[in-house]
């Protein structure tokens, strides 16, 4: 459990809640959501492929849980190209919220929601970045140039980044943002590859971070969850 001077951030690929078994079961990945015990959940592939794209976890199931959902413009989607931002607690309110389209070959994007939180304003970037390493750099230094044209604030970058190496090679293109230390988080079966990151910019630090690994995370989808308990910079 967090202490009321943190505030517990997480990013989990939820494969549309189908598990390793093939099974389409959102309410496992509702039971790694509960053990991660996180205020703040980044989510990639949180709605299915196909148009309308409505959402692979049910509105209804997070509702009934006490989680909140970040309106980030999909009717009927959870989120925007699959990123989605749930969040509870009566201390977090929403400030703005908005979205980037990335360049690269797939169709890719990301989503921004500003939070007021008992640690102070937090702007958090979700992000699902693209399997070719020239896609991901690209977007990397898109979503850079995006931020630094906003208002300065204590700001988390969150989410699959999809990067094998174990290299700081987009840790190098975006120097003003310290990347928590990997922690391998793919396939979730045996994890080997740390695909899931978390990133810190001005005005903010991790007193703690990792992956959830609690059952049935093992199986609810193909990646864990990671997480951060983050803590404004004196």
């Amino acid at each position: 459990m967090t202490k009321p001077s943190t505030l517990r951030i997480g990013s989990y690929n939820i494969q549309k809640c189908v598990g390793l078994d093939f099974r389409r079961q959102p309410q496992r990945i509702m039971q790694v959501l509960h053990g991660m015990q996180a205020e703040i959940v980044v989510l990639q592939e949180a709605d299915k492929r196909l148009p309308p794209r409505p959402a692979a976890l049910p509105h209804f199931m997070l509702d009934e849980a006490g989680w909140q959902i970040v309106d980030l413009g999909g009717a009927g989607s959870l989120g925007w190209h699959g990123n989605a931002v749930i969040w509870r607690g009566d201390h977090i309110k929403v400030r703005q919220t908005g979205h980037h389209d990335l360049p690269g070959l797939e169709p890719r994007g990301a989503v921004r929601v500003e939070f007021d939180t008992q640690i102070g304003p937090l702007r958090v970037m979700g992000m699902h970045l693209g399997l070719l390493p020239a896609s991901r750099r690209q977007q990397i230094t898109h979503i850079r140039h995006c931020d630094a044209s906003l208002e300065q604030m204590p700001t988390v970058w969150a989410g699959d980044f999809n990067e094998w190496s174990r290299q700081p090679v987009l840790d190098n293109l975006a120097p003003e943002m310290q990347f928590l230390p990997p922690v391998p988080s793919y396939p979730a079966a045996q994890p080997l590859g740390a695909l899931d990151r978390i990133a810190l910019g001005y005005g903010v630090e991790a007193a703690d971070h990792g992956v959830h690994g609690e059952r049935p995370a093992h199986i609810a989808s193909d990646h864990l969850p990671i997480w951060a308990d983050l803590r404004r910079m004196v």
